[in-house]
């Protein structure tokens, strides 16, 4: 049998072969995770005052003696349970048929009717729209003769043949019920239309130049605040340079919480350039995740940075297998700053009202939390998946208890990532972008459909009605048109 080798390690290398365990270990948790696990990021507290169901011990019962009664009974009757029917919404256009009785006497006098209700559905219709402009003449004299004719009305696409309506359903179609054009070529070829791919394209690049001015309306009116949330998300985009393979370019994201304003701005890479040009005159509060590409607003007296408590908390989640009772803590933590959070919504408080009650339950556990933080992270190894939640949260707490000094202020980003989530369900339909121009154009419909979802403006309706007279209307008053601005 040969003799076991024994190796002789510095302290160093000991603690440096148990950090790089543990960060293994974790990439290993967090994969299990992704592949198997819940995506839910509900946290429910321990009671330490209830104990487990599964630790109590278990008792032996003596079996009891069976015996055997026998009875007789009426057999009831099963009352015949009638299923609830939905309710038909008031609003819905009824068309009503009559079914009358066969064989009904002559004479017979009506007493009453019953009336049932089905929801029915008909496939979009698609037809020809004919604008008919009568010419007439008129003779002044024998040697004058004028002709008159009506103005053709405006359309979106001049010298197009495509009106407003179908335009619009075309966008709506792509950019939020995320079909690609190549699929609702096969659904107008399923009604007797036969459009080519290219033609649906090609009314998408105008409708696009047509809607630029108004986009760029609402990238010069969100930046009149003094709060705003940005984010960023990669989409892939085929260019020529790069034949077979996907270029990740980013949409960033700026969103004013209070007008319920958001803007998508595309940019070909992750870099500061984007957040620098466009908040190049920005002067205000901006809360953001932790990435790097913020902190240079860090260095400027005109822009104060918040950060996002989610992001702080879903460290600690990832954490709870590396160390179960820190995490826990920490998340409870997180648990009673939200409480608070709903209670101001549930009470729909005021701003001011908003920042009393951070002030006064807020910020009491912040400064416990602090305290804990400082105190434990002392006492864990930095690689690890705790030593690096601790580590995030401390480096972004001056950004993380802003929040409590102005009700304005959201605790976390997620309104901006709710936005953020039509561009990861358009990525699984449509996978890319054609061009760094339709990466763009596809930023800019974003951008306004999103902000009518957000101010509960119906899109397909508040799209037609635009389509419909921005040809004409007042340069200087475009921000008319923006969705909720336009009566």
């Amino acid at each position: 049998m040969a003799k076991e080798e024994t190796i002789t390690i510095s302290k160093a290398e000991y603690a440096s072969m148990q950090a790089q365990i543990q960060d293994l270990s974790f990439q290993l948790a967090e994969l299990k995770r992704l592949v198997f696990g819940s995506k839910s990021e509900r946290f429910i507290r321990p009671d330490p005052q209830q104990g487990s169901l599964f630790d109590l011990p278990q008792v032996e019962q003596a079996q009891p003696k069976k015996q055997t009664i026998s009875y007789t009974r009426d057999e009831k009757k099963k009352s015949k349970k009638h299923p609830l029917r939905m309710e038909l919404p008031s609003h819905l256009p009824r068309r009503s048929e009559v079914v009358e009785p066969e064989g009904l006497v002559e004479g017979a006098n009506k007493i009453g009717e019953e009336v049932t209700e089905i929801l029915e559905y008909e496939p979009a219709s698609i037809f020809v729209r004919q604008i008919i402009r009568p010419k007439y003449v008129i003779s002044s004299d024998d040697e004058h003769t004028d002709i008159q004719i009506a103005e053709l009305p405006s359309l979106p696409i001049p010298k197009g043949n495509a009106g407003p309506g179908l335009l619009s359903h075309i966008l709506i179609s792509k950019f939020i019920e995320h079909l690609p054009f190549y699929r609702q070529r096969q659904r107008f070829k399923r009604q007797g239309l036969e459009i080519p791919e290219s033609t649906i394209g090609g009314w998408f690049s105008q409708t696009c130049r047509l809607l630029l001015p108004l986009y760029l309306s609402l990238k010069d009116d969100i930046l009149k605040t003094d709060y705003l949330m940005a984010d960023e998300t990669p989409i892939p985009v085929l260019t020529k340079d790069k034949p077979g393979s996907t270029h990740k370019g980013y949409h960033w994201l700026y969103y004013d919480p209070v007008r319920k304003l958001v803007l998508f701005d595309y940019r070909k890479t992750r870099s500061r350039e984007g957040p620098n040009e466009i908040l190049a005159d920005f002067e205000g509060f901006l809360q953001t995740d932790g990435y790097v590409g913020y902190t240079q607003f860090e260095k400027e007296e005109k822009v104060q940075l918040l950060t996002c408590a989610a992001h702080c908390r879903r460290k600690f989640e990832s954490a709870l297998e590396n160390d179960h009772d820190r995490a826990t803590k920490a998340m409870t933590y997180f648990q009673k700053l939200y409480a608070i959070e709903r209670i101001a919504k549930e009470n729909e408080l005021d701003y001011s009202a908003i920042k009393e009650l951070r002030e006064k339950e807020a910020k009491p556990i912040l400064d416990e939390m602090e305290f804990w933080l400082k105190q434990e992270i002392n006492l864990i190894l930095p690689q690890s998946a705790i030593g690096k939640a601790f580590a995030y949260t401390l480096k972004l707490w001056s950004r993380l208890v802003r929040y409590i000094e102005d009700g304005r202020f959201q605790i976390d980003n997620n309104l901006i990532e709710n936005s953020v989530r039509v561009v990861a369900l358009g990525r699984r339909n449509y996978m890319f972008a054609g061009s760094h121009d339709g990466a763009q154009n596809a930023a800019m419909i974003y951008s306004l459909l999103a902000t009518c979802k957000i101010r509960n403006i119906e899109p397909y309706q508040w799209l037609k009605d635009t389509l419909e007279v921005i040809q004409d209307h007042p340069a200087d008053k475009l921000a008319d048109l923006l969705p909720g601005n336009n009566k």
